[in-house]
C-alpha cells in the first residue's frame, strides 16, 4: 500500500518554522552588531539590521521601547540589542524584536551626551557671541532648583555672604527624573514671559552632584534650547567640580557647584568695599594734589605786578586815551584851517566870474523857452480837438440808431435778438420788439406774413 505524502500550505510551513525557532531559541537574546539600514517610521517604530563580518540580522523596535533609548542610533554604530526572535508568518521572514539597546563599548548616557554636544555645538548654541553678560551688581536673582535639595541653601548662603543686599526668589522645579528637563524649561520660559513685572536681573539653574543618570535632565535638548532662548542671563550650577552638562555649555556662565554660583553671580562685598576705600584714597590724594597746585598758582598770581598795583593798567590806558585825544584835536584844527584857506580861494574865484550876471541871462533864456513851449502846446491841443470833433461826427453818422430820430424804427426777434430784415427771419407767432427813438420799445407778435407783391 502506497503512503500518501502530506502536503503543507505556505502558512503551515512558516508556522512550523516559527514554532521550531521559538522552541529552540532562548526567550531573550543579546546580539552585538553594527546598525545598518536604520529607518524610523512615521508611526514611531524603527526598522533596521545588525551586521557583522559574515551576516545580517533584520531587526524591529517598537515605539514604546525606542522611547527609552537615551542615545540616537545611526548607521555604523556598534550596539548591544536585547530582544527575542520572531517569525512574521505572512511573509516568512524572521527578525529580532529589540526591546533594549545600548552602545557597545561605551555607556548609553555617555554616548547620548556626546551626540547632543556635537549637535548643539554645530548649531552654535555654545558660541561665546551668543552669551549675555552677567550683571555686575544684580539686585534680584531667581533660583530654579528643588526646594528640598541642599543646592538652594548653598546658593543662598553663598550669595548673601558675598552680597547681602541681593534679593533671591525661588522657583521650585524637579531636578531629576522623567519630565524634569521639560518642567525646568517651562519654568525658564514662564519667568522670561513675566519678567516685565518680576524684574529679575539674573537666573541660577542648578542642583547638587550625582551620577550621570541623576544629572541627565540638564543634558536634554529641551532645556538647552530654553536656556539659549532666555533673555535673562543664566548661570548653570550643576553637580560637583568634575560634572559638566549640556546646560553648563549653553548657559551664559557656569558655576562648578551651587556654592560657586554665588561667586559667579555677585561680587564680594569685602572686595567692593576695599575697592571703594582704594578709590577714596586715590581721589583724596588727587584732590589734595590739585589743591596744592591751585594754591601755588594763586600765590604766583598774587605776587604778580597786576595784583601789587591793580590800577596801573587802567592808568596806562587812560594816558593812551589822552594822547589820542590830543592828536585828534590837533588834526581837526589842521583840517579846519586847510578848509578855510580852500573856501577863501573858491570865494575869490566865484567873485571873479560875476554869477549874478550869468543868472540874469539864464533867466531871460528860460522865460523865452517857456513862452515857446506854451504856444506850441496850445496849437497842438487845438489841432487834436478839431480832429476829435471830426471823428465824433463821423461816428454819429454811422450810428444805426441816429435814423430813429427821423421816423425810422428797428425790429428785432425777441427770441434770438437778431434784426428782422426779411420775411424769412420771422414766423407766424414769433414775438418781436420794435425800437423807436428816445429809447422807446414796442412788443408785438406776428399774425400774418405777407409780401407787397402778393
Amino acid at each position: 500500500m502506497q503512503t500518501q505524502t502530506k502536503i503543507y500550505s505556505v502558512t503551515e510551513v512558516n508556522s512550523l518554522v516559527k514554532e521550531a525557532l521559538e522552541a529552540s531559541l532562548p526567550g531573550r537574546v543579546t546580539v552585538r552588531g553594527e546598525i545598518t539600514g536604520w529607518k524610523q517610521h512615521s508611526s514611531g517604530h524603527c526598522y533596521f539590521s545588525l551586521k557583522d563580518e559574515g551576516s545580517v540580522l533584520p531587526c524591529a523596535m517598537w515605539k514604546p521601547n525606542f522611547a527609552k533609548v537615551r542615545f540616537r542610533p545611526d548607521n555604523g554604530l556598534a550596539v548591544l540589542a536585547t530582544g527575542f526572535v520572531n517569525v512574521y508568518v505572512p511573509q516568512g521572514r524572521y527578525s529580532l524584536v529589540v526591546e533594549e539597546m545600548t552602545p557597545a563599548g561605551v555607556g548609553a548616557l555617555q554616548l547620548a551626551f556626546e551626540q547632543m554636544v556635537r549637535k548643539l555645538r554645530a548649531e552654535g548654541l555654545f558660541s561665546d557671541e551668543h552669551k549675555k553678560p552677567i550683571p555686575t551688581y544684580p539686585e534680584r536673582i531667581g533660583i530654579l532648583t528643588s526646594e528640598s535639595g541642599a543646592a538652594v541653601h548653598d546658593i543662598a548662603d553663598s550669595v548673601h555672604h558675598r552680597w547681602p543686599c541681593t534679593r533671591l526668589y525661588l522657583y521650585p522645579v524637579p531636578v531629576q527624573g522623567e519630565g524634569a528637563a521639560a518642567q525646568i524649561a517651562a519654568a525658564i520660559r514662564d519667568v522670561n514671559r513675566r519678567n516685565a513685572r518680576l524684574k529679575l536681573d539674573l537666573l541660577i539653574v542648578g542642583r547638587g552632584g550625582g551620577s550621570l543618570e541623576d544629572l541627565w535632565a540638564f543634558n536634554e535638548e529641551v532645556l538647552a534650547r530654553a536656556i539659549f532662548a532666555s533673555t535673562i542671563p543664566i548661570i548653570s550650577a550643576v553637580g560637583h567640580e568634575v560634572d559638566v552638562t549640556v546646560a553648563d555649555m549653553v548657559a551664559d556662565a557656569r558655576a562648578s557647584t551651587p556654592t560657586k554660583a554665588g561667586v559667579v553671580a555677585v561680587p564680594d562685598m569685602r572686595d567692593v568695599l576695599a575697592d571703594l576705600a582704594h578709590e577714596e584714597r586715590r581721589l583724596s590724594a588727587n584732590v589734595q594734589s590739585r589743591l596744592e597746585l591751585a594754591g601755588e598758582y594763586l600765590r604766583t598770581v598774587l605776587a604778580s605786578a597786576a595784583f601789587r598795583n591793580p590800577l596801573l593798567p587802567i592808568r596806562n590806558r587812560e594816558q593812551h586815551v589822552d594822547e589820542l585825544a590830543s592828536g585828534l584835536a590837533d588834526g581837526v584844527k589842521g583840517l579846519l584851517a586847510d578848509a578855510r584857506i580852500a573856501l577863501q580861494g573858491y570865494y575869490e574865484q566865484v567873485t571873479r566870474i560875476e554869477p549874478h550876471r550869468l543868472l540874469g541871462k539864464v533867466a531871460i533864456e528860460l522865460n523865452e523857452l517857456r513862452s515857446r513851449v506854451l504856444a506850441g502846446a496850445t496849437a497842438a491841443l487845438n489841432a487834436c480837438r478839431m480832429e476829435l470833433t471830426a471823428e465824433e461826427n463821423r461816428l454819429r453818422a454811422l450810428d444805426p440808431r441816429s435814423v430813429l430820430k427821423r421816423g425810422y424804427s428797428i425790429t428785432l426777434s425777441q427770441e434770438t435778438g437778431r434784426v428782422v430784415r426779411t420775411l424769412d427771419d420771422v414766423q407766424v407767432g414769433d414775438d418781436l420788439i420794435t425800437e423807436l427813438a428816445g429809447d422807446n420799445l414796442i412788443e408785438s407778435r406776428v399774425t400774418v406774413r405777407r409780401s407787397r407783391t402778393q
